[in-house]
């Protein structure tokens, strides 16, 4: 169903290009309809149809026939008045960034004012365009017409379909390269991580250094200094040199405890120093002589994770190439079939 609202009409201040857009509208539908009656004017079949109806509408209508360019003519002469029209209070509301901007943005109203066949069906798009700008200042409501819901639906299955299709061919290409042998890793290592390493080591540095504060203070590390005091103790209780200090008695317990506390103190304060004095200078050493030796066994890591990567995609290929209009589709069906229950 069609709304249309007069409040948004006053309230959007555009009452007479809506009023324009109203006439030209009519214009283009009679425009249309023309076209459509003298092509088929020109077949011997519709004669034939229009004889049996009345034979004087085919004598009086065959000089229009035989000078219908002249007759479009005048229309044409209107769309393009018109156009400029707009182009012109286009260019004084500055709503482009160039002025010429406007004819390669609405180049479906220049091309459909061609007098030819091919290029006049150009003008169904300016019918368009106008229940655009109509919908724009919501003067119409078309989301509940049936016309709308039908095009939007075909219009997201029309869009699925090729994103899906184009997805599954890029995916498709990517997984090419990888079974190809395409150095994929490498390529990250180099071009990706080696020019971002400065960054990455000062952002480590600085994770590291935080950490190390937070361990340290008082509230915030009160968890990780309960939780290296557990482990502590249960390791001293559970050594044995330390288990034979309970056979002296009265200090036994007390040195138990004491030594439990302090190896607390050194660990907790062995990582608060470890995290807190890594600097970026270190992290690069690391990366240099640790990270940076390879084995024959790293490079065997790498192809399986290459070949999760190829996985991966396939999984990522099966999930975009589901049709998911059909279940949308099927949904709509089960709703009406209730409804009409």
């Amino acid at each position: 169903m069609l709304n249309f609202s007069y409040s948004k009409l006053k309230s959007s201040h555009e009452g007479p290009w809506i009023m324009l857009d109203l006439l030209m509208l009519t214009l283009l539908i009679i425009n249309l309809i023309w076209l459509l009656f003298d092509g088929l004017f020109g077949t011997q079949a519709f004669k034939s149809i229009l004889d049996s109806i009345s034979p004087a509408l085919i004598s009086a209508y065959t000089p229009v026939h035989n000078n219908f360019v002249l007759y479009d003519l005048a229309f044409v002469i209107i769309f393009l008045t018109e156009f400029c029209v707009r182009w012109v209070a286009a260019v004084v509301r500055k709503t482009y960034v160039r002025w010429y901007f406007f004819p390669f943005i609405h180049w479906y109203d220049l091309i459909g004012c061609i007098p030819l066949g091919g290029a006049r069906i150009f003008r169904f798009l300016r019918i368009f365009s106008i229940f655009y700008r109509l919908q724009k200042y919501q003067i119409i409501d078309l989301r509940n017409s049936a016309i709308y819901r039908f095009t939007l639906f075909y219009y997201d299955v029309l869009v699925e379909e090729l994103s899906d299709r184009i997805v599954v061919k890029v995916l498709t290409d990517a997984q090419k390269d990888i079974a190809a042998g395409s150095p994929l890793i490498d390529d990250i290592s180099k071009q990706v991580l080696a020019t971002r390493l400065p960054i990455l080591t000062q952002w480590l540095s600085s994770i590291m250094v935080h950490i190390g504060e937070s361990i340290e203070h008082n509230n915030h590390g009160e968890s990780v200094r309960n939780h290296v005091q557990k482990s502590v103790g249960k390791a001293v209780r559970g050594n044995a040199q330390v288990s034979t200090l309970k056979i002296l008695p009265v200090l036994g317990t007390t040195i138990e405890k004491t030594l439990e506390q302090s190896v607390t103190d050194i660990v907790t304060q062995s990582i608060i120093n470890l995290l807190k004095d890594i600097t970026p200078d270190k992290i690069d050493d690391f990366v240099e002589h640790g990270l940076g030796r390879f084995s024959n066994e790293d490079h065997m890591l790498d192809q399986e994770v290459l070949i999760i990567v190829n996985e991966c995609l396939e999984l990522v290929k099966q999930h975009v190439s589901q049709q998911r209009w059909k279940d949308s589709f099927s949904s709509q069906n089960n709703s009406q079939d209730t409804s009409v229950s």
